[in-house]
């Protein structure tokens, strides 16, 4: 470890916590935060409470610090807990750090906690909430009045897109900062069923070709498109879906959906799976890659389906196709989805070249190398009497699911 005269600490707050036991905002908390206490920062991350399991102070040289509430089973009043959350957070990282990143804002309206300590404050707004169809009008408009907000109240809006540069930028009258998600090249990793959870166990070996989902179940990542279009194509190959459910309501329509299919394809729910080398296995050994996310940016099981070397077919939307360019096959709708199905399977070998783009782009514009540089940069800039940090590049792999 090196020696430092200054040493900034850093809270990054507005995920659920660490270790990642949810999705992409938890993975890429969990990287970073690691990554910065391997280049002499003090970080402090905050975390949702963990109810019946043990709250360590500390994870791989990262320092935590938890709400005091459990998380409610309730939707509305969980989204009430969220905010409580955050802003409970705020609080102790403003005390705590010298300076301060927010991922999301729902708790906008009281962005302003860091100002009255003077600490520094970037958001990362995790795409554009209020598009999510999970949310009601009422919560849509509330969104739009936080997105507002957070661009007010933040010293720096940080966009894991392009396109959510573009229009912060547009709309707010910002110059916003473009970093992305990151993702690293995984050595091969050893098939083990036992690594398996229970519903798969007697169902997929590595000799059984498979399409493969990574995904939070719900309306914005479109798994009733894929589940559809899956259904309508000709594959005898099975589906495996891994994620949970984030709404009952959804889940039953998903379920609808399964229940009234009466073929002799096999789809496969494991729900949400967390440890990385079982992931790694499935992605590494899967037929194709399956990715229906529409609203949220960069998102990291795409990269981290990509630097696999996976065949991908990604919803059409214009943050996919940021990510991907020409290394992915794209879908709007069930009947789209259900020929790119049939081209592959029928002509595998025409589209092997996919995969090596997709795992060159990763490699040349999504390392955690380069990423990480980038936030060294930013936030060394911000030091109070600074002295030059040295870089010890650290790369690592997010997680989950966005």
């Amino acid at each position: 470890m090196h020696k430092f005269k200054q040493r900034s600490s850093i809270a990054i707050i507005g995920s659920r916590g660490i270790p990642n036991n949810y999705g992409g905002f938890e993975g890429f908390t969990e990287t970073l935060s690691e990554n910065l206490v391997k280049n002499g920062y003090k970080v402090y991350v905050s975390c949702e409470h963990p109810g019946e399991k043990s709250c360590p102070d500390t994870l791989n040289g990262v320092n935590l610090f938890y709400f005091p509430i459990k998380h409610p089973k309730y939707s509305v009043i969980g989204i009430i807990y969220e905010v409580l959350y955050d802003v409970y957070s705020l609080f102790k990282a403003s005390i705590m750090a010298d300076q301060i990143y927010m991922l999301g804002y729902s708790a906008s309206l009281f962005f302003f906690i860091p100002k009255l300590f003077g600490k520094t404050l970037y958001l990362n707004p995790d795409g554009f909430e209020w598009k999510r169809e999970k949310f009601n009008s009422s919560l849509k408009f509330l969104l739009k009045i936080s997105e507002k907000m957070g661009s007010f109240w933040a010293d720096k809006i940080i966009a894991d897109s392009k396109r959510i540069k573009e229009y912060y930028d547009k709309k707010y009258d910002l110059e916003s900062i473009y970093i992305a998600y990151g993702a690293s090249e995984i050595p091969p990793v050893k098939w083990d069923n036992e690594k398996l959870p229970d519903v798969l166990k007697h169902g997929i070996t590595i000799n059984l070709a498979y399409w493969l989902l990574v995904a939070r179940l719900e309306p914005e990542n479109n798994i009733h498109t894929i589940i559809e279009g899956y259904i309508k194509s000709d594959t005898k190959k099975p589906l495996i879906i891994v994620g949970n459910y984030v709404s009952p309501k959804y889940e039953e329509y998903i379920n609808d959906i399964v229940d009234n299919y009466s073929g002799d394809k096999k789809i496969v729910f494991t729900g949400g799976i967390y440890d990385q080398d079982t992931l790694n296995m499935l992605r590494q050994n899967c037929f194709a890659y399956l990715h229906g996310h529409s609203v949220g940016g960069t998102n990291p099981s795409l990269l981290e389906a990509m630097v696999m070397k996976n065949v991908v077919l990604a919803h059409d939307n214009q943050f996919n196709k940021e990510v991907c360019e020409d290394s992915a096959l794209y879908f709007m709708n069930p009947d789209e989805l259900k020929v790119r199905i049939n081209k592959v399977e029928d002509n595998p070998e025409n589209y092997l070249e996919l995969k090596s783009r997709a795992f060159s782009r990763v490699k040349n514009e999504y390392s955690w190398d380069k990423i990480f540089v980038q936030y060294n940069d930013l936030f060394r800039s911000n030091i109070k009497g600074k002295t030059t940090i040295p870089i010890n590049l650290y790369a690592n792999q997010t997680s989950g699911s966005k």
